[in-house]
């Protein structure tokens, strides 16, 4: 076990790239994106001195405390039956975390809630479980909707798609809507559309430098596409590919032109360059474990299960706490703010 160092950072990524479990947010690209985290990784090597394991964390300082909390987006990336990579990764984070003085160790890995023998193995190694809920109460979706594109044509995959997807899709054609795949200064069409969504489904929305850095950080891995209808930009996203997948991060859309379909249009744009570029997965990110149709949320999981792919629910967050007596104090104070923020929406409701 060692802890990341420059010089390996090619052979770092190629690793996260080509192993299957790898993602985005655990390429150096991703700590690009995070430039208000601290980036590090601890890598495992076999004895020729290849990786064969990795796990990359995000450090942030916690307001007021001397103490960081350290975070692994869907890490670790390894064989996850091999307890002793496994055992030594986190080994690693421990000697991160006493440099960094964090006081709790996150991870929300890409492992099924079924996997009952990793969620035991993690409780072995000091971890607690927190699933959540079922809306998005953690900080990556425990819910989403992945496509399996492996071996398959474009007629195949469209061929899959619910009638009324594929009829949407014809529709935003049928209208007229012209989709482009564009550079970033077509953010500044984007980021007002994204606002708008955001007002509209009562959601927090980045600043356009957030999304500058993500297209300069992951440059021909990340596409902003763009919907335009007679010239004006009705709706955008923005998709990143790494190693064999390929994630829909982020969408918008206008109010005044969603009639004309852009959405669905977009969705398959992305899916055909996934295909066009060999991914075996499509993934739509996330949806609402609350399947039922009162759920606000309902539409955006009717959406998406429209492309036919299968409804996927994560284990959720393990937490290792490394300095209790900090971590009540922050847990507290998560608490009071939370309590606080509910009596002021009472008095203005």
């Amino acid at each position: 076990m060692e802890i990341l160092q420059q010089k390996d950072m090619d052979a770092y990524r190629a690793f996260v790239q080509a192993h299957p479990k790898g993602h985005f947010m655990q390429s150096p690209e991703w700590g690009q994106v995070k430039s208000d985290w601290k980036w590090e990784a601890v890598v495992e090597k076999n004895a020729e001195g290849a990786i064969i394991g990795s796990i990359a964390v995000l450090i942030r300082r916690v307001p007021v405390l001397p103490v960081t909390l350290m975070y692994a987006p869907r890490g670790p990336v390894c064989d996850l039956t091999d307890t002793d990579t496994l055992a030594r990764l986190i080994g690693g984070v421990r000697a991160l975390a006493v440099k960094y003085h964090a006081y709790l160790f996150k991870i929300d890995p890409d492992v099924l809630v079924y996997d009952t023998a990793f969620i035991e193995k993690m409780k072995t190694l000091s971890f607690t479980l927190h699933d959540g809920g079922k809306n998005f109460d953690g900080i990556q979706p425990r819910f989403v909707f992945r496509l399996n594109i492996a071996g398959k044509s474009e007629d195949e995959i469209f061929a899959g798609f619910s009638s009324k997807t594929r009829y949407n899709v014809r529709v935003a054609r049928k209208h007229g809507v012209e989709v482009k795949i564009c550079e970033k200064q077509a953010l500044a069409e984007f980021v007002p559309i994204m606002r708008t969504t955001g007002q509209r489904d009562g959601f927090a929305t980045r600043p356009i430098s957030y999304f500058e850095r993500m297209l300069d950080a992951f440059g021909e891995h990340a596409r902003l596409y763009m919907a335009y209808h007679e010239g004006k930009a009705i709706a955008g996203t923005i998709a990143i590919q790494y190693g064999d997948k390929t994630w829909y991060l982020y969408g918008a859309s206008s109010n005044e032109s969603r009639n004309l379909m852009p959405n669905y249009l977009l969705q398959w744009e992305m899916i055909r360059w996934a295909q066009q570029t060999g991914c075996n997965l499509y993934d739509f990110r996330g949806v609402s474990g609350d399947l039922s149709p009162e759920n606000p949320l309902y539409g955006l999981y009717r959406f998406k299960k429209g492309f036919n792919g299968t409804l996927t629910e994560f284990a959720g967050e393990f937490n290792l706490v490394l300095n209790a007596p900090a971590a009540m104090i922050v847990d507290n104070g998560i608490r009071l703010t939370k309590t606080l923020r509910h009596l002021k929406n009472r008095r203005h409701s």
